[in-house]
């Protein structure tokens, strides 16, 4: 049957509808969990697959680190001693970096933004300079902040972020049955980005139209601007909280009798 033809949903009588899950790994794996606590469906799609690669780190008087994915390749040792100042650019980078074995670790507000502010407060750049670890083709405009308040910054990359090249069995086979997916969650432009790419990919573009997109950003929010989405949310802080309480505790779908 070709993918977006109208089927038969075969969703449980009375289960919530499922949410598109398109953050990548390990990360899905929680938000799913999350939204199972909620009452949810979570529908894995992950748009980006998520590569460490080995940081040629520096002394530095403080590493910055904008994502939990730069903070899971890292590890305290010689350059980077446990009691090294750690800014992040949030509570989930901050958790990761803690994780890790970091004992000094500052979360920001949740973006780019809030973080060269918190280091600015924090931070003097007579002090030495900064390392910065992020992904490839992330922490610029990050970086420019900074050396515009007279840090000299040392970009390095802990991760590699590649698209996926199609979507999961499971996410084709739920997108192609309409009403049993409600929700899309996107937590970055880059993989919103993906995301539609993957769906136009499967010729499930139209899809989007039964669906409300819930971004963690403004900015994330524009980027989906290319499809027809049923309505697009914009989280109150760029954070996962604030992302899933624009879906909130799920509601039981009615039992449905007969056949469609």
């Amino acid at each position: 049957m070709p993918f977006g033809q109208p089927t038969r949903s075969l969703a449980p009588p009375g289960a919530a509808p499922g949410v598109l899950v398109t953050r990548p790994e390990p990360g899905a794996a929680e938000t799913a969990r999350r939204l199972r606590d909620l009452g949810w469906q979570p529908v894995l799609a992950p748009a980006l697959v998520l590569a460490p690669c080995p940081m040629s780190s520096t002394a530095a008087q403080a590493l910055l680190l904008t994502s939990r994915a730069a903070a899971r390749g890292l590890t305290p040792g010689p350059t980077l001693p446990a009691g090294l100042p750690v800014l992040t650019v949030g509570e989930a980078t901050a958790a990761e970096a803690r994780g890790r074995g970091f004992t000094d670790v500052t979360a920001a507000e949740g973006d780019a933004v809030a973080l060269a502010s918190l280091a600015t407060r924090r931070l003097d750049p007579a002090r030495g300079p900064l390392l910065l670890a992020v992904g490839q083709g992330y922490g610029q405009d990050l970086a420019a902040l900074l050396r515009q308040g007279g840090f000299r910054v040392r970009r390095r990359i802990a991760y590699v972020a590649r698209p996926a090249t199609t979507l999961p069995g499971p996410a084709i086979a739920a997108l192609g049955r309409p009403g049993d997916i409600a929700y899309a969650l996107f937590t970055s432009p880059r993989s919103a980005e993906c995301a539609m790419s993957l769906l136009r990919g499967a010729g499930l573009a139209g899809t989007a139209a039964g669906l409300v997109a819930c971004a963690i950003s403004a900015r994330v929010a524009v980027t989906l601007a290319p499809l027809s989405w049923r309505a697009i949310r914009v989280a109150q802080r760029p954070d996962q909280d604030a992302l899933l309480d624009l879906l909130g505790p799920a509601p039981a779908r009615p039992e449905r009798g007969g056949t469609e």
